[in-house]
C-alpha cells in the first residue's frame, strides 16, 4: 500500500513540475513576444550634407567679442538650407532680412525655404530682433544638421516666432508651448511677454555645454538641458517622439551630432517676417 501511495505521489509531483515548467516557458515566450512587439521603430537611412562653411574671422567683431553676422545690406555668409545660394523669396528690407509671405501657409514662398548662416556653432550667445505681420509664423532654428531631402527642423530645436494673438498655432500644443519664444511643442515661454504684430521684439539664445536659455524682450523665458534623460522624455511627449517620427527623434535626441554643434537659421512658414541686428558671441 505504501508503495502504491509513494508511486502516486511521485506521478503527481512530476505532473505538477511539468505544469509549472510549462507556465514558465509560456511566460518566457510571452516576454520574448512582448520584447519583439515593443521594439522601437527603425530609424530610416539618411544622408548628412557637407556644404562649404564661411570664414568667421572675416566678419566684424567688436571689443566685447560680439560678431555681426548680418550687416543689414548683404546676405554675406547666408544661404538656403540644403543649397549653396540664397532663395529669392528672402530679401533685405530696410536693414532687415525679410521673408516675403506667399499666402500659402506652410507651403512656404515660391523659391523660398529655410535659410542658415553657414558656420557651425557650439557654445555661444546669439542676439537678434524680430517682428511679424498679422497672423505670421516663423522660428529661429539652432543646432541644424543638413539632412538631404528632409526639413531643417527635423534635427533642430526651435525658438518659436509667432503672432500669438492671430495665428492658430498659439492655441495648439500644451500650456502655450507653441507661442513665441517657446521651445516649440515642448516648453512654453513664461512669462509670455511678446509685443503685438508689427512691433520689434528682442530675442536672445544662450547655448553653453547643453544648457539652453531662450530670452524674449530681455527676460529669460525658457531653460532646459540637451543630451539628458529629461530631454529624451520631452521629445517622447512631443510630435517628434520615437513612435511618431523615428528619424526626427534620432536626430534631435543626439542634437548637434557627435561634436554637439550646428547651424543657426530662420524658418520660412509662408508668412511675412523680419529679422535684424543679428550678432553672436562665442564661448569657450
Amino acid at each position: 500500500m505504501k508503495k502504491i501511495l509513494l508511486f502516486a505521489s511521485a506521478v503527481c509531483m512530476v505532473a505538477l513540475a511539468s505544469c509549472v515548467g510549462g507556465k514558465k516557458a509560456d511566460n518566457a515566450n510571452n516576454k520574448a513576444e512582448a520584447t519583439v512587439s515593443e521594439a522601437p521603430p527603425a530609424v530610416p537611412e539618411y544622408k548628412l550634407l557637407d556644404l562649404p562653411l564661411v570664414d568667421l574671422s572675416t566678419f566684424p567683431k567688436d571689443n566685447d567679442g560680439w560678431i555681426t553676422i548680418f550687416d543689414g545690406k548683404t546676405f554675406n555668409g547666408w544661404r538656403g538650407y540644403d543649397r549653396t545660394d540664397m532663395p529669392a523669396a528672402w530679401e533685405i528690407d530696410n536693414g532687415a532680412i525679410h521673408i516675403k509671405g506667399s499666402g500659402e501657409g506652410e507651403a512656404g514662398a515660391k523659391d523660398g525655404g529655410d535659410i542658415l548662416f553657414a558656420y557651425k556653432f557650439k557654445n555661444y550667445e546669439l542676439e537678434f530682433e524680430w517682428k511679424v505681420a498679422k497672423g505670421s509664423n516663423s522660428g529661429l532654428l539652432y543646432f541644424i544638421q543638413e539632412v538631404e531631402g528632409q526639413p531643417s527642423y527635423i534635427s533642430a530645436p526651435e525658438y518659436q516666432v509667432l503672432d500669438n494673438a492671430n495665428h492658430p498655432d498659439a492655441k495648439l500644443g500644451i500650456d502655450g508651448n507653441r507661442q513665441s519664444a517657446s521651445l516649440y511643442d515642448m516648453i512654453p515661454a513664461k512669462p509670455q511677454n511678446s509685443k503685438p504684430f508689427g512691433e520689434w521684439n528682442k530675442g536672445k539664445l544662450l547655448s553653453y555645454k547643453g544648457t539652453i536659455v531662450h530670452y524674449q524682450n530681455d527676460e529669460p523665458v525658457v531653460e532646459y538641458h540637451l543630451w539628458t534623460p529629461q530631454w529624451t522624455e520631452m521629445l517622447q511627449k512631443s510630435k517628434f517622439s520615437q513612435e511618431k517620427w523615428p528619424l526626427a527623434f534620432e536626430l534631435l535626441n543626439n542634437c548637434g551630432g557627435a561634436n554637439h554643434e550646428g547651424f543657426i537659421g530662420f524658418q520660412d512658414h509662408g508668412d511675412d517676417v523680419w529679422y535684424r541686428n543679428i550678432r553672436i558671441k562665442i564661448s569657450d
